[in-house]
């Protein structure tokens, strides 16, 4: 919290309202504290100018009687100086507006000399006039603290509103696929982070043309290696007509295997520079049964070779989609090829599709030894191969299936089969255009 831009602009801006706030309060509850006293003095003022010696008997008296309504401690009190009640005051009091103790409590008074000498004292608690002058001041003191409760809840408002785009790009770049290397949009974040944004993207560019250059490299580096494995191979075909010891067609089968196994790595690498190119093909209308026949048609002489139960396993209709129709060809065919390698001669290979809640997915199950839990992360790397096992691979299927998963929007899940044997389901996203053929 201490790093947010955020959480310091709104801190030490509400630190600051709040400081403004209380000053401003202070000042405008001592303004009207004082002004309220003010106006009471004024009061008694206007009613000793009103004190004369015909009317000073009835005042005396009315002051003394209850008044309905009116706080005992906020009374007028109006007697001559040298009464002893209520107010016991000193005899050499000066004339004019002062303050006085009477029996412990402060009053605030006027002494006035009448035309026929007598002297006359107006006075009044002032624990009933500060009473009545907190509660005025009070009152001005409050739209302060409404107000600055409003600017607080604003201040917040307006501070997230002005950092959601920036919380907006963050997300974008998180939610992004890796292969997603294009610019961020810089209409909709402020000036001052433009050169932020600008700095990110010509980084992307730099990113993408570096990856391509890679791409090009493994891409260029495997089509020049296919034309002397060829040649190589059709020599260790010309080599097996030819009569040798059978110590040496020993020798020679394992040179075409390895041969074969180079060339079928030479294709996976071709395969995966394909499908890291950052250009997606166009999505067209697929029969998901249709894909499927189509990739069997191609892998039936691997599954025959090891005597597999292949087929599709679909009870339901034929499920169609929009994806294009190179990159799910892919998808599929490297799925089932790695479940035909890695499942045991007399095994088994199933295919399924279906829609469930508006998703539609492709299902392939074997009865081979499966993969470990801890492992079913890391055998998405490109190379990596789960260690046990004697089957030839590149370790590069599964790498080719969730880099184009991740191009058309899919969602690649590893499970366990029952009673033993892998299960391998890509679920297609919820708003790509989905439904159950006719």
């Amino acid at each position: 919290m201490n790093r947010s831009l955020q959480f310091r602009l709104s801190a030490w801006l509400s630190v600051l309202i709040v400081a403004i706030a209380l000053i401003g309060g202070f000042i405008a509850f001592k303004t009207a504290f004082h002004e309220a006293n003010e106006l009471q003095d004024g009061q008694l003022k206007q009613i000793t100018a009103l004190v004369t010696p015909r009317s000073l008997a009835v005042m005396r008296r009315e002051t003394l009687a209850d008044v309905p309504g009116v706080d005992f401690a906020s009374k007028i009190v109006i007697q001559t100086l040298d009464e002893r009640a209520p107010l016991a005051l000193s005899a050499d009091l000066r004339d004019g507006l002062q303050y006085a103790n009477v029996a412990g409590l402060r009053w605030r008074i006027i002494v006035k000399t009448l035309n026929d000498g007598v002297r006359v004292v107006v006075g009044q608690k002032t624990m009933g006039r500060d009473e009545i002058a907190r509660n005025s001041a009070l009152a001005t003191v409050i739209p302060f603290g409404t107000l600055a409760v409003v600017l607080l809840i604003t201040l917040h408002w307006l501070v997230r509103r002005m950092f959601r785009p920036l919380a907006l790009l963050a997300g974008d770049l998180d939610q992004r696929p890796e292969h997603d290397l294009s610019a961020l949009t810089e209409d909709t974040v402020p000036s001052e982070i433009t050169p932020f944004v600008v700095a990110i993207n010509r980084l992307l560019i730099r990113v993408d043309i570096s990856l391509a250059m890679q791409r090009r490299f493994v891409a260029d580096a495997a089509h020049e290696l296919r034309s002397p494995l060829t040649a190589l191979s059709l020599q260790a075909e010309r080599l097996d007509a030819s009569e040798m010891p059978a110590a040496a067609r020993e020798r020679l089968f394992s040179l075409r295997r390895g041969l074969a196994r180079t060339r079928a790595l030479l294709n996976q690498l071709l395969t995966l520079a394909r499908v890291q190119d950052k250009t997606v093909g166009k999505p067209s209308r697929l029969r998901v049964q249709e894909v499927f026949r189509n990739v069997l048609e191609d892998l039936m002489p691997l599954a025959e070779a090891k005597r597999l139960d292949i087929g599709v396993s679909s009870t339901e209709d034929d499920v169609v989609i929009d994806v294009p129709e190179a990159e799910l060809s892919i998808l599929l065919k490297n799925l089932v090829d790695n479940a035909i390698r890695y499942t045991p001669e007399d095994g088994r290979v199933d295919l399924s599709a279906g829609v469930i809640d508006g998703r539609a997915f492709i299902r392939v199950e074997d009865s081979g030894a499966g993969i470990a839990a801890e492992e079913r992360e890391r055998v998405f790397d490109p190379f990596y191969r789960v260690l046990g096992t004697d089957t030839e691979g590149s370790g590069l299927g599964l790498s080719i299936v969730a880099t184009v998963a991740a191009r058309i929007g899919a969602e690649v899940v590893l499970r366990d089969a029952e009673p033993h044997g892998l299960v391998v389901v890509v679920r297609f996203a919820a708003e790509r255009e989905v439904r159950r053929a006719a």
